[in-house]
């Protein structure tokens, strides 16, 4: 990596319990089941090399022991300072806490599952939009993590599926009416590569050797 040029490697959390019965989790704190513990190792081992100073994780378990197996398999020479971020916390599913998705699209219908599950400012009783959660994360990351990678720090962030499309709707320019085409798989590291003003001049996606995650 050039030296003038700072990098930002994003992973969502692997597989939970909640993802294994087909559950919307949010805010609700479950462990990875063992299978997303090994893929975490897993995607610990493929940025084998890669140097963090900082990392930032959510307030969850399931991205913390993410983060942590990452970095546990990582054999980095040094060991980044962690932040812990609510600001990055999965989004808020409101009232849908807890049921399980498919059985929620045969009551609702395909369009309103869509728009729930992929729109930019679809409603969700009790809950937050895509759009809500962006105003948390990009204030977030413009304001302590963007700083950081213009200093010459590199980044890890282990998150959630929609705290981090919100992140790539802002840094990809994706339109609002485009959003339901940014996805963030599971096994999945986005690579960002800035320069020391702050703008991106590379984008990666790097995939783990891993079995298909219910999601």
């Amino acid at each position: 990596m050039d030296k003038n040029t700072t990098k930002l490697v994003i992973s969502r959390h692997s597989e939970s319990e909640w993802n294994l019965t087909g559950q919307w989790t949010g805010f609700t704190d479950v462990n990875l089941t063992p299978k997303g513990h090994a893929d975490a190792q897993v995607i610990g081992r493929m940025l084998a090399g890669y140097r963090f100073e900082n990392g930032y994780v959510s307030l969850l378990k399931r991205a913390q022991q993410t983060m942590f197996s990452i970095l546990g398999e990582n054999n980095s020479t040094n060991a980044p300072e962690i932040t812990f971020a609510g600001e990055i916390n999965e989004r808020d599913y409101g009232d849908l806490t807890g049921k399980n998705k498919w059985e929620v699209k045969e009551e609702i219908g395909e369009e309103a599952f869509n728009g729930i599950r992929r729109g930019w400012d679809y409603p969700v009783p009790g809950g937050e939009t895509l759009k809500d959660v962006s105003s948390r994360v990009v204030p977030y990351f413009e304001n302590e993590m963007l700083p950081k990678l213009k200093q010459g720090q590199n980044i890890l962030m282990a998150a959630h599926g929609n705290s981090i499309r919100a992140l790539m709707k802002y840094l990809d320019n994706v339109a609002d009416e485009d959003v339901a085409k940014v996805e963030m798989g599971f096994g999945q590291v986005l690579v960002y590569e800035f320069n020391n003003d702050g703008e991106i001049i590379s984008r990666e996606v790097l995939q783990a050797e891993v079995e298909p995650t219910h999601a």
